[in-house]
């Protein structure tokens, strides 16, 4: 099969959305299918080898500046060319400008309005390449803020094409207003042009039917999956009763409120003055964007004050293997996200090395935990009732043990990339012939 997907490069940044594409586009290549990952805004960043063309479509830079000026919509092709260059976007992603809130609307309701948006010229421009160079059997189309794309892509090329969701609805929801109700009625009117939506579990895709007004029968269920080459290494984190090294308390997750450090930290505080000082650890890994570097701070802050700043440790962005020796330090991973979470990769990350996770009884959290049987469920929001889960395998080193090779076994089975594939082309096949 000739696929052709439409990932979105995320400034620099390693983005589990972007690797997760990244991640399939490889495993259905392995699979010996033909597959064009094809970059938007900017290039993509990931930890594993980097699979996607040559070529950026929607370049950052064009696309911010056909949103204010009708000069650049008419700009000269050899100039549009050279904005769009993957090199250059690479170097203006690192300049760390964030739009405000108003300019972060008009951007994302013009671009879901496709051929009624400012970015028209674009659409045009990937629409053709699709059509005259690439001629792919389907589309697959990264997440819901690019439903634009598919009627034009279906009208053009006559093949199916189909959708991810991977948690827009957390961005749309932050849009301030008329913007964010725009979006929504735009997202619900051009959901009808797909031939599927794709969720991560059955919590999500019952919440996306609702949420773009569809059918819940035309949403397809592929859970995520992880590569699992170097993975696994045997852990060496059995205590014993006179072990003298503390307790680690892992998080790996983008450094923001949302996602839940704050949550975290309080119940580190919680656990700390219970066992001890210097009896447990906490050990943060993740990107960290200039937005929320004042969050990050805070948080240390309040560290150092609870007299735990030695037992604290930010390690920063990690790449494939930092990230895999840094869960192989840990006891437990926790990402206690405020929001209901659609997706939690960093839960099949931990298992992969037998690490338990304890997790907030909403999202995809119940549903992941039932099927790998690798971690407890605390109350959403409350640092309390994290903490007595997290002493609960503090205290217990066989439940600890076992929902780790519980997690491990489940995620081999069930959570592999080749898996993933699996269920992807499943989906495929309904609607493509090849």
């Amino acid at each position: 099969m000739k696929i052709a997907y439409i990932t979105a490069g995320a400034a620099g940044m390693y983005c589990g959305s972007c690797m997760h594409d990244n991640t399939l586009a490889a495993a259905l290549k392995g699979m010996g299918h033909e597959v064009a990952l094809i970059p938007t805004y900017t290039p993509v960043r990931t930890d594993e080898t980097d699979v996607s063309i040559h070529r950026v479509f929607y370049g950052a830079v064009n696309v911010y500046l056909e949103q204010w000026s009708a000069l650049f919509r008419r700009m000269p092709k050899a100039l549009h060319w050279l904005l769009d260059r993957p090199r250059f976007l690479k170097w203006a992603s690192g300049r760390g400008v964030t739009p405000d809130a108003e300019v972060l609307g008009e951007l994302a309701l013009s671009v879901l309005r496709g051929e009624r948006g400012n970015q028209k010229r674009e659409l045009e421009e990937l629409v053709a390449w699709l059509r005259d160079s690439y001629k792919p059997d389907i589309v697959h189309i990264t997440n819901t803020m690019f439903l634009g794309l598919a009627g034009p892509i279906k009208r053009e090329l006559g093949v199916p094409v189909v959708c991810s969701a991977q948690g827009e609805d957390l961005f749309v929801d932050q849009l301030i207003e008329p913007y964010k109700t725009r979006v929504r009625r735009e997202l619900r009117a051009h959901a009808r042009d797909v031939d599927a939506i794709i969720a991560t579990g059955t919590y999500y895709a019952d919440f996306m039917a609702d949420y773009l007004d569809i059918s819940r029968a035309r949403v397809r269920i592929v859970h995520l999956g992880i590569n699992l080459e170097g993975h696994g290494q045997e852990p060496a984190r059995v205590r014993r009763e006179d072990d003298a090294r503390p307790f680690v308390i892992g998080y790996l997750a983008r450094i923001c409120p949302e996602k839940g450090l704050h949550i975290l930290a309080e119940a580190f505080r919680i656990l700390a003055a219970d066992a001890g000082n210097g009896a447990v650890a906490l050990k943060v890994a993740g990107y960290l964007g200039k937005r929320d570097e004042h969050y990050l701070r805070g948080i240390q802050e309040e560290i150092e004050d609870w007299g735990l700043g030695s037992s604290f440790e930010y390690v920063g962005e990690v790449d494939r293997a930092e990230k895999i020796e840094f869960l192989g330090s840990l006891d437990v991973l926790s990402v206690p996200t405020p929001y209901q979470d659609p997706k939690g990769l960093f839960i099949f990350e931990a298992l992969a090395n037998s690490v338990p996770v304890v997790q907030p009884d909403h999202g995809a959290f119940p549903e992941l935990i039932e099927m790998t049987s690798g971690g407890l469920l605390s109350a959403p929001g409350s640092p309390g009732d994290l903490a007595d889960q997290i002493r609960a395998l503090m205290n217990d080193e066989e439940l600890r043990q076992r929902l780790g090779r519980q997690g491990n076994l489940a995620v081999e089975r069930l959570f592999s990339d080749t898996t993933m594939a699996e269920d992807t082309l499943k989906v495929y096949r309904e609607w493509s012939s090849s």
